[in-house]
């Protein structure tokens, strides 16, 4: 397979996997407000997400993971859990509040300015690559393109009712209920 075909290939994966983000945001959002509480409505994402990977696994015969090698990873490599579950906690209270546009225009300027960096230094273990002009420019117009979607999303108005109910859901976490 060509190499130019490939990286084509790779990218439109990308494009489809990026595509299907603003979808979990915001039947995240629903699925918080209908059980009442953000972060069961994360527990319920990744349990689905589980639920979906498990047959996945099975039906093409992955190997068993080594677990023994898990002893020797270092402390970052836990990252992916912790930021996902922030991640999904974070749409599902943002997306009703600022919309999914602004909130997927601002995910994508943390990522690509993360991403400057983590390519920058090679940290978490990912090979060094160089900053250019071109990339940085990239990112700038990425930068300018998240301020003129928040400069002109239209301001919601949210019904009281909705708004209090959400919000006790989220604040309701160091109160305690009784």
């Amino acid at each position: 397979m060509n190499s130019s075909f490939t990286l084509v290939a790779f990218a439109a994966l990308a494009v489809i996997a990026g595509a299907l983000v603003p979808f979990q945001s915001g039947s995240n959002a629903e699925l918080g407000r209908a059980l009442g509480y953000p972060l069961w409505a994360t527990l319920v994402s990744l349990l689905v997400s589980m639920l979906v990977v498990i047959p996945i696994l099975l039906a093409i015969q992955a190997p068993l993971p080594a677990l023994g090698a898990v002893k020797n990873l270092p402390a970052w490599a836990w990252l992916g859990g912790v930021a996902g579950a922030i991640y999904i906690s974070s749409a599902l209270i943002l997306v009703p509040r600022v919309g999914a546009t602004s909130f997927i225009v601002c995910v994508i300027a943390g990522q690509l300015i993360t991403s400057l960096l983590l390519d920058y230094h090679g940290w978490l273990n990912l090979p060094v690559r160089e900053i250019s002009i071109g990339r940085v420019l990239g990112v700038i117009l990425v930068l300018v393109g998240m301020v003129t979607v928040q400069w002109f999303s239209p301001t919601v108005v949210v019904s009281q009712q909705s708004a209090t109910q959400f919000t006790t859901g989220i604040s309701g976490a160091a109160e305690p209920k009784g």
